[in-house]
Formats: C-alpha cells, sequence, structure tokens
C-alpha cells in the first residue's frame, strides 16, 4: 500500500511543543522504517507555517485544518492512504473534510469525550471540543472555512475506550446520538455500534488518541489513565472497523515524548499504526 504519513507537529498553535513534538519523534524512533518493512511504501510530509506569522491557538488550529483538509484530498487522489501524526486532535476535522465529510463515519478512540463547547468547557482547550466542532455544535463559522467540511450527523460517530468526561460533556452526549462505548463493554457493545453506523456510511475515519490506553499500557501524555484499552483491546477493535467498512484515514494524537523516557508509548503508537495500515489493506 502507498502510505501519505502528514504529520502536523502542533499544540495549541505552538510547534514542536507538549504534544506537538510527537509526529516527529515517532519519525526518529523508526515509524517509516517499521511501516516500510511491512510492505508498505511510504511518503512523508510535514506541515510549515510562516515563521513569522502570528500563532494564537484558535486561528492557528483552524489553518492547519484547512491545510490538512487539502493535503488528505490530495493523498486520496494521488492513490495514497493517509495517515496523520497530529499533537492535537482538532486536526480530525481537516481530516475528514478532506475524506469527505458527507460520507464518512467517525471511530474516535480517546479516554476523552472531546465533546464540549466553549460555554462548557471548564480548561479552555480547544482540543476538548474536537468531537464537538465535527458534529456542528461549535466553532460553526471556522469550521465552515476548511474546504469540504460538512457536520457529521451524531449517528456516524462513535466514541471508543472514553471514560473520562466532566458532568457538563456528559450531559451533552446524553442528549446526543453519538455512541459511547466504555473499556468495560468494548467487546460486548462495540459491534452492534460499528453495525448501527454501517446502515449510514461504508468509510470509517480512524482517530487514535493514544491515551485511550490504560496509563499502565502506555503513558501518552499529561492526561493519561487508569481503566483503558490495552493494546490487544485497540488491535480487535480496528480489525472489526476494518471487517465493516473502508478506512478512509487513521490519526494518530496526542504523543507527547517528554515522559517517555524509555520510548514505551512510542512503539506503543508504532505498533497500532501498523496495525491499522495493515487492517486497512486487507479492508
Amino acid at each position: 500500500m502507498d502510505i501519505q504519513l502528514l504529520l502536523v507537529p502542533f499544540d495549541s498553535g505552538n510547534r514542536n511543543a507538549r504534544m506537538g513534538a510527537g509526529p516527529e519523534r515517532l519519525l526518529d524512533v523508526g515509524l517509516e522504517r517499521t511501516l516500510r518493512d511491512g510492505g508498505h511504501n511510504v511518503h512523508t510530509r510535514i506541515a510549515h507555517l510562516p515563521p513569522e506569522s502570528w500563532q494564537a491557538e484558535i486561528q492557528t488550529s483552524f489553518e492547519l485544518m484547512r491545510m490538512l483538509a487539502t493535503a488528505v484530498r490530495e493523498a486520496r487522489e494521488s492513490q495514497r492512504f493517509p495517515i496523520i501524526l497530529a499533537g492535537n486532535c482538532s486536526t480530525a476535522v481537516g481530516t475528514v473534510a478532506g475524506l469527505g465529510a458527507q460520507s464518512t463515519g467517525v471511530a474516535w478512540f480517546d479516554a476523552h469525550g472531546d465533546f464540549n463547547t466553549p460555554e462548557t468547557t471548564s480548561s479552555g482547550f480547544l482540543d476538548g471540543t474536537a468531537v464537538s466542532i465535527l458534529t456542528g455544535r461549535c466553532w460553526t463559522q471556522l469550521a465552515a472555512t476548511v474546504p469540504e467540511f460538512a457536520p457529521v450527523a451524531d449517528e456516524r460517530v462513535c466514541l471508543i475506550g472514553t471514560r473520562d468526561l466532566d458532568s457538563l460533556e456528559r450531559a451533552l452526549l446524553d442528549e446526543s446520538g453519538v455512541e459511547v462505548v466504555e473499556p468495560k463493554n468494548l467487546r460486548s457493545a462495540l459491534p452492534s455500534a460499528l453495525q448501527s453506523i454501517g446502515e449510514h456510511v461504508d468509510t470509517m475515519y480512524v482517530h487514535l488518541d493514544l491515551d485511550v490506553l490504560d496509563s499502565g499500557v502506555a503513558r501518552a501524555n499529561s492526561y493519561a489513565l487508569s481503566d483503558g484499552l490495552t493494546l490487544e483491546d485497540t488491535e480487535y477493535a480496528l480489525t472489526e472497523i476494518a471487517r465493516l467498512f473502508r478506512i478512509g484515514a487513521v490519526t494518530l494524537s496526542a504523543y507527547d515524548p517528554a515522559g517517555d523516557t524509555s520510548d514505551h508509548a512510542a512503539k506503543a503508537a508504532i505498533g497500532l499504526i501498523s496495525t491499522a495500515a495493515r487492517v486497512a489493506e486487507q479492508a
């Protein structure tokens, strides 16, 4: 398979800071070599912004979404499979736009719901609104500037491995049509959730926030939590997705190498990316 690696090494508009350092660290640890050893052709592009440009979190984040939407569309036109390495989850808006937002489902692996809005967030972290942006609940004017973006209907979205929701965010999810598959219910609940999405679309975008993994398996970042998925759980879920859908693109996000002194989390990330590429090719 021809793979297009698209690196977005930014966190909250800052290049190579915190989780923004993760994408290039995965290259350093051997991601490209691992994919090539798996029989894939690998092409790599890294997002850059003019060094003199003003770096404001919201402005810069949406500019990166716009760039990514174009890059994903170009990868697809070149018959390349897009794999995105991103600091922040909000890049998913650009990826889904590049795939075709009106014909794509979303499998969102994340310890967190990312379902807050500017009115409910207590942290002010833009990334905590990523799924709300995808589903058209907030930042609608800016989202409309992302080429080909359209809100993804709730019934085409599934949160997988989610276990940390604040009260207002949980209330929004409870009122929505978005399915939430908690880690403890993964094997019993995931098949039916995927079948429900399959009634609407046959292409799936897979979003892997590395902190979906149990912190004892890999400490992805400062937001890592216990009671998460194992590598075997995540590989099972990826295989189930590929059994029912064509996988349009995969993102690995939110890896912060600062606390990963042994590269344990990086190796887990590379393993998951390799699995995702393998099952996508076989689908």
